[in-house]
């Protein structure tokens, strides 16, 4: 990673990083040995406009974190993924919550980094319709929150299509004429939101998956194929018969 040496931070006129900032190179053996945690990446890179160009290689951080999932969101020969690396980066490590009014009307949890999540290929087949189900989509676990009050025990997922301008799913949304959510955005890359609710298009296999009632899973989808939802988590009893059930 080559980066251009700038002895004055240009980010903020009182940032205390005024005398230059260590080598790249010694930098850059910190985070390999961190495994390039991506969230001590994300701070740093509040820290001054030097350090968010080093942040920038999002790329690399991915890598080592989910080598196998990021070697596969590449296999059609692209080095890019569709909503670029940053967005791909926060929806790996950041639970976006919900507020009142947004896209999960009726309650407020704050949105949180997560120290660790799995993202499973195979997990997202159960969120595809029968037809839909050739699309690679990657779908974490739920992030839990529980006790909301009447809400219950909310669950909260993330997720990433390949390809998703070649989907099944994309398709079959524009010839539903799925209408795009008219004010919120993807709290990833801000692209337009479809409702996969609106457009009936969860299956059952997805509140069996997540361990959910069935009438209470929703997501959308951007326009760039990342997936965010809720679900109200089932006890812990009924939720083990849900799976068996799969």
């Amino acid at each position: 990673m080559i980066l251009t040496k700038q002895y004055r931070c240009i980010h903020s006129s009182s940032c205390q990083c005024t005398k230059g900032h260590l080598s790249e190179d010694v930098i850059f053996l910190v985070f390999q040995q961190l495994n390039w945690n991506p969230k001590l990446v994300a701070t740093l890179s509040c820290v001054c406009k030097w350090f968010d160009d080093l942040a920038s290689a999002m790329e690399r951080v991915l890598r080592a974190r989910a080598p196998k999932m990021m070697l596969d969101l590449q296999s059609s020969g692209s080095h890019s993924v569709d909503g670029n690396w940053r967005a791909l980066g926060k929806l790996l490590i950041y639970c976006s919550g919900c507020s009142k009014g947004g896209l999960f009307n009726s309650i407020h949890i704050p949105g949180h980094f997560v120290y660790r999540t799995r993202f499973s290929r195979t997990s997202g087949k159960s969120f595809l319709l029968p037809q839909c189900r050739t699309d690679v989509l990657y779908v974490s676990d739920p992030c839990e929150h529980l006790d909301q009050g009447e809400e219950g025990d909310v669950g909260f997922f993330r997720g990433i299509f390949k390809s998703f301008s070649m989907s099944k799913v994309r398709k079959m949304l524009i010839k539903r004429r799925a209408q795009l959510h008219p004010t919120e955005v993807c709290p990833y890359c801000k692209a337009k939101l479809w409702s996969m609710l609106q457009a009936k298009m969860i299956p059952q296999s997805a509140s069996c998956r997540l361990g959910a009632y069935e009438d209470c899973v929703e997501y959308y989808v951007c326009l760039n194929g990342h997936v965010l939802g809720v679900c109200t988590l089932l006890p812990l009893s009924d939720s083990e018969e849900a799976s068996e059930l799969e």
